[in-house]
């Protein structure tokens, strides 16, 4: 008897099981969002689903087929003002999967359209469409073509010249461009204080007073990452600061731990093996690998396109050691230190090749006394001020000091 009563509870689980897979998932509202580099759509979900997104045209529009779907409430319809989106409709296919066609304000080919989407998050279905004309940037930079005849003779050395110079050298109008970057942001709260405090609050605002500060110095000029709360991808940070022409990449943090006694400030640089990892990445595409030194390896073997990356990287970690090393040391007098030297990882935001990369963590939000601290409009602008001067050092250091001179540093 014990036999059947084993054969039976495991038809009853099979069942269960079954009825669990088909599951129907309810969408139960849908949120517009936009920056100047992309449009957002967010799908409010009541549980994980599969789904499958793509363009068409003729009309121009976007296919989000959802697997099991039921739409709970009727979809809310896209300002008139939307800078991408027309028009919304959806409805059954397959009689189960739930298809939501988007219209789309293109003259483009929507098929070119880049896009991405979230696979993790179990409760929402997050699409980016990227700005087309950002995307752009970068490859229709006009490569750099101001040699010597001395140069000119002698390709190889100008070439490494240039790409190492390339990390510290100011390319914008002779401005200094600071890419500020605000971890986390909208649906990403990131860490949260034992008061509630959510770091993407504290980030944002001492991003804002670092802002401020850069753009008072007549020779820098900042450019905000996020400009709002709304999140922005790891990758796209990055992306947004190469199409900046950015001279330095800040991310600021807040950092958290299990630990409530743990508190102290830390800088992070990337480590040797993100770096290793990142350069195969970029010299598999030899477009991107040759927008990032300046020279076409279209006609390069693979050996030499291999070190003129490396030169590149090398050059970008030399100068985010050195940076880190500067906020370092402003830190010294306004926050205890978590570790009191420049740590490395390997944080997405810190991978841009040619950008020198720090990652700062303010203090920890996960200890009561540094939460409080981090809400203090005091302690927020003298974090700031460390960052800034610890910029500004660095700078002053490196350039030729015609450059400083003529910065006002």
């Amino acid at each position: 008897m014990s036999k059947y009563w084993k054969i039976f509870i495991f038809l009853v689980l099979q069942f269960l099981s079954v009825l669990s897979y088909a599951q129907q998932i309810d969408i139960v509202g849908l949120r517009y969002m936009s920056s100047a580099q992309k449009s957002r759509l967010v799908f409010d979900l009541t549980a994980q689903t599969q789904y499958r997104v793509f363009a068409m045209n003729n009309p121009s529009r976007l296919i989000v087929d959802i697997k099991n779907a039921h739409l709970k409430q009727s979809l809310i319809q896209p300002e008139l003002t939307h800078p991408l989106f027309d028009r919304v409709r959806a409805g059954l296919k397959n009689d189960t999967d739930l298809r939501i066609v988007v219209d789309l304000k293109l003259t483009a080919d929507a098929t070119n359209l880049v896009f991405s989407t979230n696979a993790k998050d179990t409760r929402h279905l997050v699409i980016d469409l990227f700005n087309q004309d950002a995307n752009l940037v970068s490859k229709n930079e006009t490569p750099k073509s101001d040699q010597t005849e001395g140069n000119k003779k002698n390709p190889a050395k100008s070439q490494e010249t240039a790409v190492v110079n390339k990390a510290v050298m100011p390319k914008n109008g002779g401005r200094i461009i600071i890419a500020v970057d605000a971890g986390h942001g909208g649906e990403d709260p990131g860490a949260r204080g034992l008061g509630g405090t959510e770091e993407k609050i504290i980030t944002f605002a001492i991003a804002k007073k670092l802002e401020a500060l850069i753009n008072s110095q007549p020779g820098m000029r900042a450019v905000m990452i996020r400009k709002a709360d709304y999140y922005v991808g790891l990758k796209d940070r990055v992306r947004i600061a190469r199409a900046a022409k950015a001279n330095l990449f800040v991310s600021i943090h807040a950092d958290a731990v299990l630990n409530a006694d743990i508190k102290g400030a830390s800088v992070y640089t990337l480590s040797t093996s993100g770096a290793t990892s990142e350069a195969a990445r970029w010299l598999a595409d030899t477009e991107n690998a040759s927008d990032l030194v300046d020279v076409s390896l279209n006609d390069k073997e693979e050996v030499l396109a291999s070190v003129l990356l490396d030169l590149t990287q090398t050059a970008t970690q030399e100068a985010s050691v050195n940076v880190a090393n500067q906020v370092l040391k402003n830190f010294v007098n306004i926050a205890e230190l978590h570790k009191d030297s420049v740590q490395k990882a390997g944080f997405m935001v810190l991978k841009s090749p040619d950008i020198p990369s720090v990652l700062v963590e303010t203090a920890f939000i996960s200890n009561a006394s540094e939460e409080l601290n981090l809400l203090n409009v005091q302690y927020q602008t003298k974090m700031a001020n460390a960052i800034f001067n610890g910029i500004r050092s660095y700078f002053k250091q490196s350039l030729p000091e015609a450059n400083v001179a003529a910065l006002g540093l």
